[in-house]
């Protein structure tokens, strides 16, 4: 009696992969390898970016020799100047303070048009006319008709914020319910989902990439309509202080400034913003070529 042959495997095996026999674990790329990898892909191009943007401005500076460029040095002093007091981060917390509140109520009501707008042809038609205008009118408009519709208090840059970033928000809220695939939205349907499921597991993790990239338009409109308010009707804030450097003819403070608050945002950016988006969008697939 002959015994049977064995049988041998043409599978290719690939790297990473678990071996049953063996018991062996896929290998995994160490943290420090991992480290290196976002520093390379993520820090490093902003750096040299910023880099080539402060010895471009050096440059300039030294060929026009005038007051209206300061030096970097000059600007270097201004922004030690303004670190050492204690004011300063008095009046940049409470511009982030501002600047937080009008953004959440934007996000809000983007949410609260979007998501219908973007369900709806009939609904996206009666509020596009808004949408429009809202994003046509300037921010110095809404700052100018909230100092003199709230007086000078909180309400002013918070509502003023609000009526600027919304419009440009919502248009990433319709843009992102439309991109969830309609067999999803069936089968929701069929399931039965209740409409916390909806949103907890389809338009959410659908609309995420839309909605961060809203986050950031946000932002950075908010900085410039929070700007506004804070020069015409405000006696606290980043622009406040903006204002009185400009008063005094110090363009280094006003570039120290400006340099400051641009820096509490990329902070912003890269520490916050990019990490939330890392972790809700892990589910994605991303090309290894």
């Amino acid at each position: 009696m002959k015994s049977p042959r064995p049988v041998i495997s043409t599978k290719p095996t690939y790297k990473g992969t678990v071996n049953a026999s063996k018991g062996a674990a896929p290998e995994r790329p160490s943290l420090l390898r991992s480290w290196q990898r976002y520093l390379r892909a993520s820090l490093l191009p902003p750096a040299l970016f910023l880099l080539g943007l402060a010895l471009l401005w050096a440059l300039m500076a030294r060929m026009m020799h005038t007051t209206l460029m300061p030096s970097l040095r000059e600007i270097a002093l201004e922004m030690k100047r303004i670190i050492v007091n204690e004011d300063a981060l008095g009046h940049i917390g409470l511009t982030l303070e501002r600047i937080v509140l009008g953004c959440a109520l934007a996000f809000l009501i983007s949410l609260a048009v979007g998501i219908p707008a973007g369900r709806n042809r009939w609904l996206e038609a009666f509020f596009r006319p808004g949408i429009v205008l809202g994003l046509t009118i300037p921010g110095l408009v809404w700052a100018l008709l909230c100092v003199i519709w709230f007086g000078v208090n909180w309400k002013s840059p918070v509502v003023a914020l609000a009526l600027g970033v919304s419009p440009a928000l919502t248009v990433n809220a319709i843009q992102g319910v439309r991109a969830v695939d309609y067999s999803l939205i069936e089968m929701a349907h069929v399931f039965r989902l209740s409409p916390t499921a909806r949103l907890r597991h389809l338009w959410f993790p659908a609309m995420a990439p839309f909605l961060l990239s809203g986050v950031r338009t946000g932002l950075s409109l908010a900085w410039k309509v929070i700007v506004l308010v804070e020069i015409f009707g405000m006696s606290s804030g980043v622009g406040y202080e903006l204002n009185q450097e400009f008063s005094s003819q110090n363009v280094a403070g006003v570039l120290a400034w400006t340099v400051i608050f641009g820096g509490v945002m990329g902070v912003i950016e890269y520490g916050l913003i990019q990490g939330i988006e890392r972790n809700i969008t892990r589910w994605r697939r991303r090309a290894t070529v």
